[in-house]
């Protein structure tokens, strides 16, 4: 029996840690849900500090209704990730998080496989932060994808 199955199965004495890194513009945070900062080896072989972070995290369901969301709460006692999440909203850049879970006896790689997703909105109250993200977002999604604009097309400009 492999360690996940018995982690799973009886709930042994290993614990799962939960981190999220939160990429927004050029700046990733690393944070671990808990009250201990870890070391981590990312899967290219980088050895992260993951901080020690109040968090909460809903991982997507498994279902065909379509909506495959990832949702998370943080602690907003210091600022930090919701200001630059917040700003990065504001100014419409792209953000990214990726969920990766670790267990306790094994920091060296993952157990699954890190879910990466882009950030499409949130909450934000004085003690609590609540992001959602998702694989795709179709509501900022152009359509049709190919637009026709005179740099590509200079002959659009003949047609009345």
């Amino acid at each position: 029996m492999s360690i996940l199955e018995r982690l799973y199965a009886s709930g042994g004495a290993e614990v799962e840690h939960e981190t999220l890194a939160i990429t927004v513009g050029g700046t990733t945070h690393y944070l671990v849900k808990g009250w201990q900062d870890i070391i981590a080896v990312l899967e290219n072989g980088q050895a992260v500090m993951f901080q020690a972070c109040g968090m909460d995290v809903a991982k997507p369901a498994r279902n065909a209704d379509g909506v495959q969301d990832l949702r998370f709460a943080l602690s907003n006692i210091n600022g930090l990730v919701s200001t630059a999440i917040r700003a990065a909203l504001a100014a419409r850049q792209p953000m990214h998080v990726t969920l990766r879970v670790y267990l306790h006896n094994d920091l060296m790689a993952p157990v699954k496989k890190p879910l990466a997703m882009v950030i499409k909105g949130g909450q934000w109250s004085a003690t609590e932060v609540q992001i959602t993200a998702g694989f795709m977002n179709i509501l900022d999604t152009a359509w049709p994808r190919d637009r026709f604009t005179l740099t590509q097309h200079p002959g659009l400009r003949y047609i009345s």
